[in-house]
């Protein structure tokens, strides 16, 4: 049933569940009409290609509800208008760890995640955001999450408002969001490392050994790796390392290497940079056209960023030894030029503020930014264990971002 809230004696406020007959062309034109990240004076804008849950429908668990404004006008005859919608899915995810017998394991918790949270321009400032949230939360709770999070651009005021003050979250994370334009040309890929596709289970067993004590690690990563979205994994390695499996590598691995996956968003949503001026755009075209006939100078150039663009997001870096980040530089210059061959505008990635590997990997800093993650407590009735409180832990040098939720 909705919740209604009434605004005046003709007008009320229904939230519903999301029904895809009959909502998605208004869920979309709000969504068109909401910028979801500042470039500057620049605006971003989301294109969901007619499917307003693709973001959350490969998650274990999700919801969408609208926000509805009913007018009966008075005279009976009753006019709906979709004015916001909001998103959340629930996992497991590492929280924390534990130690047993000289060994450290994961401590897992069911978590919940809000995305897409949307009010329409010129409905503002009527409490709709919040009411939207503390339904979703409330289907969080009833399905079990111990802990809801969301994630906002760090300078976005009025979300980290909503949600810090009204909403009762608390800034938990801040990692980055580093992204990369798709040049004309393919960058260079050093030729002292071999590059690796896995396949899923050794991807899967890489994983598991290596990143499961990591925070926000997804207890069903084989999930993830298997979806068709995911292009694969991919490790790097020393040339004259010989790839025989995934058990051979953890049992006697080099020591230098880097693991990357790569997940198509490309075939989900597109994105579009809007606000920029004539002269920008000319300036964008040229640097493309010289780029385009000139490649061996290897310029850098701006890709159509201001019409709808894809983008290909890395997830899952991880490795070991001193020349790690060269490994990873390297396998990040790989995602380039697959993502080259897919036409994508952009590539990207999400790093925790402490990695270092966030100095290492190439971006532009005018389409980077800092991701604020808030996170809540559902309830007090919880054995953490050896974690506690997970909201008040200190952050590690390094967080798995999921690629379902980007």
């Amino acid at each position: 049933m909705p919740e209604n809230d009434s605004r005046s004696s003709s007008e009320v406020v229904a939230i519903r569940q999301y029904n895809p007959k009959t909502d998605s062309k208004q869920v979309e034109q709000v969504e068109n009409s909401c910028e979801v990240g500042p470039i500057a004076e620049l605006s971003l804008y989301t294109h969901l290609l007619g499917d307003p849950i693709c973001r959350i429908r490969n998650s274990p668990a999700y919801l969408m509800l609208v926000a509805e404004m009913v007018d009966d006008g008075g005279a009976g005859e009753e006019k709906r208008e979709i004015v916001g919608m909001i998103r959340g899915c629930i996992k497991t995810v590492t929280c924390g760890t534990k130690y047993s017998r000289s060994k450290t394991l994961p401590v897992y918790t069911k978590l919940a995640y809000i995305l897409g949270l949307r009010v329409s321009l010129f409905h503002r400032r009527m409490g709709i955001g919040s009411k939207l949230v503390s339904r979703m939360e409330e289907w969080f709770a009833g399905n079990g999450a111990e802990y809801s999070y969301i994630a906002t651009d760090d300078a976005n005021g009025a979300s980290v408002s909503l949600f810090t003050g009204k909403c009762g979250y608390t800034k938990f994370r801040t990692p980055s969001v580093l992204v990369h334009p798709v040049f004309a040309h393919r960058l260079h890929v050093s030729n002292r490392v071999t590059i690796v596709k896995l396949t899923l289970s050794d991807a899967e067993s890489l994983y598991r050994h290596h990143f499961s004590t990591t925070e926000f690690f997804p207890r069903d990563i084989d999930a993830v790796l298997n979806n068709q979205l995911n292009l694969g994994t991919f490790l790097a390695l020393p040339k004259q390392y010989i790839w025989a499996g995934s058990d051979k590598f953890l049992s006697d691995p080099p020591e230098n290497w880097a693991v990357m996956s790569v997940w198509n968003c490309n075939d989900v949503f597109k994105l579009e940079v809007k606000g920029a001026s004539k002269l920008r755009k000319g300036f964008a075209r040229t640097t493309r056209v010289v780029d385009r006939a000139l490649p061996f100078l290897r310029l850098p150039s701006l890709p159509k960023i201001f019409s709808p663009f894809g983008l290909h997001f890395l997830y899952g870096f991880g490795g070991s030894g001193p020349l790690y980040t060269r490994f990873a530089k390297s396998l990040f210059g790989f995602a380039h030029n697959l993502a080259k061959e897919c036409k994508c505008g952009v590539i990207a990635t999400e790093l925790s503020s402490e990695d270092p590997l966030k100095l290492a990997i190439p971006h532009w800093k005018v389409l980077s930014f800092t991701d604020l993650w808030c996170i809540k407590r559902l309830g007090e009735d919880y054995s953490d264990g050896s974690v506690g409180d997970w909201r008040k832990s200190q952050p590690g040098l390094s967080i798995f971002v999921d690629p379902r939720e980007f």
